[in-house]
């Protein structure tokens, strides 16, 4: 896959992951499917509700897991 995606949770990552963080993965995941690092103007529209819809995913995700040995989950 994308090696420039990063782990989101703990432990693999020592702080809670910011939207930045979130959406840069988002970003890196829909340019590896799309096969596109910047998409056409006439394909701008759907890449970008992509990467949204990839970002929201993945909070969701970050917020539902539960870690073993975790005192807390994300904050949302």
């Amino acid at each position: 896959m994308c090696r420039s995606i990063k782990t989101l949770r703990p432990p693999a990552m020592a702080e809670e992951a910011t939207a930045d963080d979130i959406r840069a993965a988002a970003l890196q995941y829909v340019r590896k499917v799309s096969g596109f690092r910047a998409p056409a103007a006439h394909n701008q529209e759907v890449f970008d509700r992509a990467v949204e819809a990839v970002a929201q995913a993945t909070e969701e995700l970050l917020d539902g897991l539960e870690i073993r040995g975790a005192a807390t989950r994300r904050a949302s």
